[in-house]
């Protein structure tokens, strides 16, 4: 008797525990990619330099997965772990898309790039990076994508370096 009321309690206490649970966030357990929140560290909206000029924007743990799924689809092929495969000097890291010329270091100049590729001192045009217009990701999309590639090079071990 003493056991099935010790049981009995034991499932009631952890019916309430996973309701509670799935109740909590169960849209965003199950829109985040998980290496957004472990090697990111992203579990709530984080802002981001939009321009160099002080103005920011609000990016969500799904924003930044869906960047992340765009990257893996359209950009790891030539940039594992933030590396640049076919230059190797020109990396997606904090420090290399800071001395970028323009500087690369803020949503919208990313943004810039990908819509209209250059190298990276700006003075020839490229033909490692593609152009990404309008017709093949939205403005929403090519924002999530770079809002993934400027938290990866802040905050992922390695990124953008020989050790990723």
């Amino acid at each position: 008797m003493l056991r099935r009321l010790f049981y009995l309690r034991l499932v009631i206490a952890v019916a309430v525990v996973l309701v509670v649970m799935l109740q909590s966030s169960p849209a965003l357990a199950a829109s985040t990619d998980p290496y957004v929140v472990r090697y990111l560290h992203v579990t709530e909206p984080i802002d981001l330099d939009l321009n160099g000029q002080g103005e920011t924007r609000s990016f969500s743990p799904q924003d930044l997965s869906s960047g992340k799924q765009l990257f893996e689809t359209n950009c790891l092929s030539c940039h594992v772990g933030g590396a640049t495969l076919p230059d190797p000097l020109v990396s997606l890291s904090l420090k290399k898309l800071k001395d970028a010329n323009p500087p690369r270091d803020n949503i919208n100049n990313l943004v810039a790039y990908f819509r209209q590729p250059m190298t990276y001192d700006g003075s020839e045009e490229s033909y490692w990076c593609r152009q990404v217009p309008e017709s093949w990701l939205s403005k929403e999309e090519v924002e999530s994508l770079a809002a993934f590639i400027l938290t990866a090079a802040q905050k992922a071990p390695g990124w953008g370096s020989e050790n990723f």
